[in-house]
């Protein structure tokens, strides 16, 4: 395991304060906030914590309300909604500062067989075959806001090993594309656990990553690396159809069908290497071009 994988999985290892109320750090930030796959992924770690261990994450639906401070702990604050024979709900509040900064509702339900049936999964390279981010980012440096940022990208990213299948928005801003991007990710190292809850967590921490490139793409825009758009997640949305591990890669198939008021919309499915659909996401975010 990577020293970077070990300090991330030491920012999900919340500390309880009391039953249902937890305390997390933050990492540092690219850019001045909490990274919001950061809040959710430990606003889930607080809700799992409060959840019998035969029932696992299958949804979870979160709003962002305001920026994070990253210099400040976050107090996560758990409701026990309800407790099922089949599904248990929980409803999460991260503080800092005295404001609500996120809130996130998520259910979580026993194992039971069921009618099957799945998208098959798209064609995509093999993620050995495609360079990694220490390998890309160099080549586009020249093409960021400031040098400092591919360094800053790197260092925020190197828990995860994320692979882009085309150039990123960053790469290609000014020249319009498909509304539709693709990466391959996995956690930087082997994990020792097989809790369901922490691949969940980790898939949910990167989820917040890229979902939104597919909206930059429409527009020929690289985005805040580039400095020609403004923007910030709003609210996020997952569902967690089957069982995968987060150190084995995933394949992220991301689309965006509409922007419009200065908001921009992405959905995404993820898959396993072996094509079986793991995860659906739904985000919309903030897209603002920047005002002379």
């Amino acid at each position: 395991m990577t020293q970077a994988l070990d300090d991330l999985l030491d920012l999900l290892d919340l500390e309880r304060v009391e039953e249902n109320i937890f305390r997390g750090r933050s990492r540092s930030a690219i850019v001045p906030r909490v990274f919001g796959g950061q809040v959710a992924a430990q606003a889930l770690v607080a809700a799992g914590r409060t959840v019998p261990a035969d029932r696992t994450a299958h949804s979870l639906h979160s709003y962002f309300l305001r920026m994070g401070d990253p210099g400040a702990p976050i107090v996560y604050t758990v409701d026990r909604i309800r407790d099922g024979r089949s599904f248990t709900t929980r409803r999460v509040v991260a503080v800092q500062h005295g404001q609500p900064i996120f809130h996130l509702s998520a259910s979580f339900q026993t194992y039971e067989e069921g009618l099957e049936h799945q998208a098959e999964m798209p064609p995509a390279p093999d993620p050995e075959t495609l360079p990694t981010a220490e390998e890309a980012l160099p080549r586009y440096a020249h093409r960021l806001a400031h040098p400092s940022i591919a360094e800053r990208l790197l260092k925020a990213r190197e828990a995860v090993d994320l692979r882009y299948v085309a150039q990123p928005p960053y790469a290609t801003a000014g020249e319009p594309r498909e509304p539709r991007s693709q990466v391959w990710f996995r956690a930087n190292g082997k994990l020792a656990s097989d809790d369901p809850l922490l691949h969940i967590c980790l898939a949910t921490y990167v989820s917040d990553m890229t979902l939104l490139d597919s909206v930059l793409l429409a527009h020929g825009r690289g985005g805040w690396a580039v400095g020609d758009v403004v923007g910030a997640s709003l609210d996020h949305a997952m569902w967690f159809h089957r069982p995968f591990r987060a150190d084995e890669w995933l394949l992220y198939d991301q689309e965006s069908p509409s922007s419009s008021g200065g908001r921009g919309l992405g959905q995404a499915r993820i898959y396993t290497r072996d094509g079986r659909l793991a995860i659906s996401v739904i985000q919309e975010g903030v897209v603002r071009v920047p005002r002379a």
